[in-house]
């Protein structure tokens, strides 16, 4: 209600000698609805005005600052009815559990020299908010062509999302053996079932150093570019709505028409097509550290040590110790040969 002058309720009460819960039992007798509007439509209009950037506390001041004297568990019950509550930060949902003791595997990508497609999958998880609920994707990338090869779009965070992106993946390429698979060191992808399915295609697994995301920086990117240009522009009734606008935004605009900087601003789809046999066929490089000195496989020396000696380029959380490569042996890709050897410490795989 309008302030009196420079009297305050109370003061007011006290010169008219009534109480103050009569003169308020007056007043909501006299004209309710009237008083009740009155309020509301100014909560509405301040909140509009700025941008709902303001809570009810600030609403409460702003109301005084205009000569309304107005609780703030009222404010805040208005507001809340009439959903104006202040725009609230987005909560930060961690898709990462690392804290488990399946196997942990060595960091391969970072080490790859790559000339073509199918030689590095990277996949990662993120979350989705829609009105009432957290919705997970996880998407499988090509490190080459930065191509989404696989994606699903979950309710929960077990093993069956990633497991489902996976399979989506090897069904749109079937690769050949010695593809090297790399993640985060997610529960989900050190699990029994992901790993079974790696192991049943000759895939070789490979995972991040410890709360390193650099190592997994092309399938962030996508992240961030789907939330940008996708997610953060519309709002999702369901999870089929979400569900069918990724699609469209993955298979028809970004792997066909979004230019990538990356790939000299081609689509990724065009970008694989305009590659050559020659570099299709080719097989990745990798270099390989033994005694912190990086060794040519031929193993030439120069008065007793390496030809080309140097400080490796790798960490100390990178040694051999606490991480596995399961002892795998996958077959040759009919690109690399055992006995291929390439300067620099490098061999193809």
């Amino acid at each position: 209600m309008p302030m009196q002058g420079g009297l305050g309720i109370e003061r007011m009460c006290e010169l008219a000698r009534v109480s103050r819960a009569g003169f308020y039992r007056s007043l909501g007798e006299q004209a309710p609805g009237e008083e009740e509007m009155e309020v509301r439509s100014a909560i509405q209009e301040i909140a509009l005005e700025h941008r709902r950037r303001y809570g009810y506390r600030r609403i409460t001041a702003e109301l005084r600052r205009r000569g309304m004297l107005v609780n703030h568990k009222r404010v805040a019950r208005i507001m809340r009815g009439d959903n104006l509550l202040g725009v609230q930060p987005r909560a930060f949902v961690a898709t990462t559990d690392s804290g488990h003791e399946l196997e942990v595997y060595l960091n391969l990508a970072r080490r790859m020299k790559l000339t073509g497609i199918n030689q590095l999958w990277v996949a990662d998880i993120t979350y989705i908010r829609l009105k009432t609920e957290f919705v997970y994707l996880a998407v499988i990338l090509d490190g080459h062509s930065r191509k989404v090869v696989g994606w699903a779009l979950e309710r929960t965070l077990a093993a069956r999302l990633p497991v489902a992106a996976l399979e989506h993946a090897l069904a749109e390429r079937t690769p050949p053996p010695g593809l090297v698979h790399h993640s985060d060191r997610g529960v989900q992808y050190a699990s029994g079932d992901y790993v079974r399915i790696l192991r049943k295609h000759a895939i070789i697994p490979s995972m991040s150093r410890p709360a390193n995301p650099y190592d997994n920086a092309s399938c962030e990117s996508f992240m961030k570019t789907l939330k940008r240009e996708e997610i953060y522009a519309h709002r999702y009734e369901n999870l089929d709505q979400l569900r069918a606008n990724i699609q469209e935004f993955i298979e028809q605009y970004y792997n066909r028409q979004r230019l990538h900087s990356a790939l000299g601003y081609l689509p990724p789809e065009e970008f694989e097509q305009a590659a050559t046999t020659a570099a299709s066929a080719a097989g990745a490089r990798m270099s390989f550290f033994r005694h912190e000195q990086i060794y040519q496989s031929d193993g030439a020396l120069k008065n007793g040590k390496p030809a080309d000696a140097g400080l490796p380029d790798h960490r100390l959380d990178e040694s051999a110790v606490g991480y596995s490569s399961a002892g795998w042996s996958p077959p040759e890709p009919a690109c690399a040969s055992p006995a291929e050897v390439h300067s620099g410490g490098e061999r193809a795989v």
